[in-house]
């Protein structure tokens, strides 16, 4: 149900982040890396500008050895009352040919050195814009995975129901890396082709107008081409993305559930599920593949087309006259210019579609609306007494219109330990996710010391807020760590005693390391009874007013959960207490408790109340006899031991 009720905001979020505007909006980051982006751009232009002036160079330098051999054969085979005659039939005169013999060689040799000088400064200036491009894409990559990240961390939990984690991780990593590679290569090599283009252009248009015209007409056909293949190329990016966040999740999930799925022996299932959406993937891309294969080959025949234009009426030229061996050598040259950009093209337009895909994507993360904000008049919650009240409330989840919650309304005073007791999907679960505000409420209102939740800054709120939420997470690091999560300045003394209390502390100084002993990941090197303690003490070190306790001894054995039943009766004791359980063991001493069935509270009352007056409570403790006989065994056998 809430998938389907989901679905519409989904749609919603991916609408405000696609189109053609995402790309747009990742180039626009470029502002935050102003200094390097303009390193890398003035770099390009002037190493740009050194390869243009090559073809002028090699011009000159076959203008010189064309000139020296001229005079060379005119002074050694045509007598000398003759020259004179000669040199003005090769258009030139003898005082030029003499000239051009003297200075041939040292002309060739100064033309050679300037192309290598240009080549070395073309060099020097590529690899500024090198660095200096990856070093912006680079920062715009960090900038854009802080703000994921950073968003995630903002986004209400109605979000993550409604998306899996491997497709958010798929955007902050490979989508990510779509977008720095375009801005690293894609647009430095857009430039780069702009500007060879344009400059070849205004040169060959100089040189020879006539010439350069037959070129021209290639040039809008090319690009309309490049514009159709764009537009075809992005959407099949997108799919790819999305096949590969499926692929992405498939795996996250296996690696999660790694013991369940050998425990079920459920290893060749998974490969098969992991095979196809691998062939899925793969086929999309094959696709993909196609349609270059297409593009790339059309590229080189506009180019040939081009170039047997230019060999055609470049030589009728030669023939009459109009065009020399160096200038239509240059002329060669520049056309090179002009096509290579055109090759480039394909390559750009690939770069682009990924990356235009890729950034839609992290845009429909970055403009996804939270449900659980804070007003613009949000007031910081003062330290709390622990008063709580639900007045009327009303949820439902994702405007749903079968509630989860229907009027409920209940007041725990400062101090007082309140109980909910109930069948799975009775509501419990949702009654604590209101309190830090996970969720806002559909209808009515939660207070604290008489304060609206939805009136005050979430941190004030959530800071107060002990929790040890039903399944328990540990993260990669120390003991010590985990419990100091939510202090992360507190003292090992202060860390010690929260474990004490927690009854955590035997357990840890088992390890040869103790506090320092790593979790693993997830907590995977402890029983479930051991994190749950450690989550209990993370709880308890905040010294919270309110306190929410979620199943908390759902998962240790009757010993442990005695222990710290007795830890939490004491911890709890000047602490508003909510607490969920199966065990009624672990509500006798209640102030208050809430009898829930299918989202309304059916009784209410302490432990000998609702003996008397609610036959649900009577026949949920009554089912419960032999555990808590065993735990009042312990109890017994501990205070004969004191």
């Amino acid at each position: 149900m809430q998938a389907q009720m989901g679905k519409p905001q989904a749609q919603r979020g991916q609408k405000a982040g696609g189109g053609s505007g995402g790309l747009g909006r990742a180039i626009a980051y470029l502002g935050a890396q102003r200094k390097s982006a303009i390193l890398a751009y003035v770099a390009l232009a002037l190493a740009t500008l050194a390869q243009l002036a090559v073809p002028q160079l090699v011009q000159n330098m076959i203008d010189a050895v064309t000139s020296g051999s001229i005079a060379r054969i005119i002074f050694k085979q045509v007598p000398e009352p003759m020259q004179a005659a000669a040199a003005q039939q090769a258009g030139t005169t003898i005082e030029q040919l003499r000239l051009d013999q003297t200075n041939a060689e040292s002309l060739l040799i100064n033309a050679a050195l300037i192309i290598v000088a240009f080549a070395f400064m073309r060099g020097i200036f590529s690899f500024v814009q090198a660095y200096m491009a990856e070093k912006t894409s680079q920062g715009v990559a960090f900038d854009l995975r802080n703000q994921i990240f950073a968003r995630v961390q903002r986004l209400s939990f109605s979000y993550y129901d409604q998306n899996q984690t491997g497709q958010l991780m798929i955007r902050a990593t490979d989508d990510v890396e779509k977008v720095r590679t375009f801005i690293a290569q894609g647009l430095i090599l857009t430039a780069q082709a702009l500007l060879l283009l344009v400059g070849a252009l205004v040169i060959l248009f100089f040189t020879n107008w006539k010439l350069s015209l037959v070129v021209v007409p290639l040039l809008p056909v090319a690009m309309v081409m490049f514009m159709i293949f764009g537009k075809v190329s992005q959407p099949l990016f997108g799919v790819v993305q999305r096949k590969l966040s499926a692929l992405n999740t498939i795996l996250q999930e296996n690696l999660a559930g790694i013991k369940v799925v050998k425990a079920f022996t459920r290893e060749p299932y998974e490969s098969q599920r992991f095979d196809l959406a691998a062939t899925d993937l793969m086929s999309q891309q094959l696709r993909i593949s196609k349609v270059f294969s297409f593009l790339f080959p059309v590229i080189f025949l506009v180019a040939q087309l081009g170039q047997a234009g230019i060999l055609y009426f470049g030589g009728r030229q030669i023939l009459g006259g109009t065009l020399d061996l160096g200038e239509y050598q240059k002329f060669s040259l520049y056309l090179v210019y002009v096509f290579f950009p055109l090759g480039q093209l394909g390559f750009i337009i690939s770069l682009m579609a990924q990356a235009g895909a890729s950034a839609s994507r992290i845009f429909e993360i970055l403009d996804a609306k939270s449900e659980i904000t804070d007003k613009p008049d949000a007031q910081e919650l003062p330290a709390i007494q622990g008063n709580v009240e639900f007045r009327n409330v009303t949820f439902r989840y994702f405007g749903s219109s079968d509630p989860v919650l229907r009027d409920v309304s209940f007041e725990a005073k400062p101090g007082q330990t309140i109980a909910l007791l109930g069948a799975t999907g009775s509501g419990k679960s949702t009654i604590i996710n209101l309190l830090p505000r996970f969720y806002d409420v559909s209808e009515g209102a939660v207070l604290i010391d008489g304060h609206d939740l939805r009136d005050v800054k979430l941190d004030s709120l959530r800071s107060q807020i002990g929790i040890v939420l039903q399944e328990t997470n540990l993260f990669s690091g120390s003991i010590r760590d985990n419990i100091a999560f939510g202090r992360p300045e507190a003292t090992f003394e202060e860390v010690e005693a929260a474990a004490k209390a927690a009854s955590a502390h035997d357990f840890i100084m088992t390890f040869p390391q103790g506090y320092d002993t790593s979790v693993g990941e997830r907590g995977a090197t402890l029983s479930g009874g051991q994190k749950q303690r450690i989550a209990i003490a993370r709880a308890l070190l905040l010294n919270p007013r309110l306190l929410i306790l979620d199943d908390s001894t759902s998962s240790v054995d009757l010993m442990t959960e005695y222990r710290i039943q007795k830890a939490l009766d004491q911890l709890m004791q000047g602490r508003t207490s909510v607490v969920i359980a199966q065990r009624i063991s672990t509500v006798l001493n209640a102030d208050q408790i809430l009898v829930l069935e299918k989202g309304q509270v059916v009784a209410r009352g302490n432990h000998e109340e609702l003996m008397e007056s609610s036959a649900i409570y009577a026949e949920i403790y009554n089912s419960q006899l032999v555990g808590d006989a065993d735990i009042a065994a312990l109890e017994s056998s501990s205070v004969e031991e004191a």
